[in-house]
Parts: structure tokens; sequence; C-alpha cells
């Protein structure tokens, strides 16, 4: 039982990826499609708003759910922040993607896609991430260059102290990120806030 558990369990996963990649490769060419050849390659049509909103009721009409006018939306944006389609990732899904569609800065949005991909992360966990601002915080900690690599190759544990990290933002405390202060200092400076 355990050995036919098991290739069915595999059997399912790998079906499940399988319609996952199509999906999302089938999504990205819809926004290809909306980019390139209703809009000539440019990010936005002047008759945008109009063509969203017919192309969604066509779509919902002929497909069902899935096709509203945010979703499609969704996907003209996704081909113009992901324009490669062999850059996409087969272990993300749609929705991994419309996470990483609400980040602005291109490294963020690496960095976050790296992690997932490295870290196993579920949706969820994603959405935690994104909203504890994971990626600020290491970028405070860390030099430009620092960053960029960290955008490409993911956080990489290189010594005890990499391990465990719990970087704070304490900019309302006057006291700058960059420079070295004492417990003394910190403790002024949230007292004299605080009064």
């Amino acid at each position: 039982y355990g050995r036919i558990k098991d290739v069915l369990t595999r059997a399912r996963s790998r079906a499940w990826q399988a319609v996952n990649a199509a999906m999302v490769t089938s999504y990205w060419e819809v926004g290809r499609i909306m980019v390139e050849e209703e809009q000539r390659g440019k990010a936005r049509a002047g008759y945008g708003q109009r063509l969203l909103d017919l192309l969604s009721q066509r779509l919902t009409a002929e497909f069902g759910k899935g096709f509203d006018r945010t979703n499609v939306a969704k996907m003209r944006a996704f081909y113009l922040a992901y324009p490669i389609v062999d850059a996409l990732r087969p272990q993300l899904s749609w929705t991994h993607y419309r996470l990483l569609l609400r980040l602005e800065k291109p490294e963020a949005r690496a960095f976050y896609e790296t992690e997932t991909v490295n870290a196993g992360w579920s949706t969820r966990e994603l959405e935690r991430q994104i909203n504890s601002l994971l990626f600020e915080r290491l970028a405070l900690s860390r030099d430009k260059e620092g960053v960029m690599e960290l955008a490409t190759k993911g956080h990489e544990i290189q010594k005890p102290e990499d391990l465990v990290k719990d970087p704070y933002v304490l900019e309302f405390t006057g006291i700058r990120q960059d420079e070295r202060f004492l417990e003394a200092d910190l403790e002024r400076s949230l007292i004299d806030k605080l009064q």
C-alpha cells in the first residue's frame, strides 16, 4: 500500500505541476497577445480600459470564472514584468506570480521569486514574507552590491550571524541604520520619542 500510495501521490504532484505550468504559460501568452498584437508593443493602448472590459466579458462567458477584469489586467502586467517566457519558474503558481506582480522593484521581485523557489514557500508564506518587508529589512543590513547579489541568488548562509537575523527598522528614533550605536543610545532615543 505504501509504495502504491507513493506512486499515486507523485503522479498527482506531476499532473498538478503540468497543469500549473500550462496555466501560467497560457496567461503569459494572453498578456503577450494583448500587449504585442492589440497594443502594438506599448504598455497601454488608447482604448485599454474598453479592451480589458470587453475581453473579460467574452472570456468569462466562454470559459467561466478566472477572467474578471482584474485577472485579465494581471495577465497583461505579467507579460510586461516577465517578457521572456523561458524565465518563468515552473515551481511558481499563478497565485505566486500575482503576489509578485504587486512589487514595483524588479530586484525585490527577483529576490522573493528566488527565495520562494529555494525555500518552497507556499503562496501564503510568500505573502507573509512580502508583508513583513523581508527584502527591505535584509537590504538595510547589506551594501548595494550585496542587495543585488541577494536578489539574484537568494539569502545565503555563510556565517552563524546570517542564520539568525532579526533586523529592526529604527529610523523613527533618529539613529541612522548604517551607524553603530550602543544600547544606551537606543534606549535614550526611544525614551525621547515616547516623551
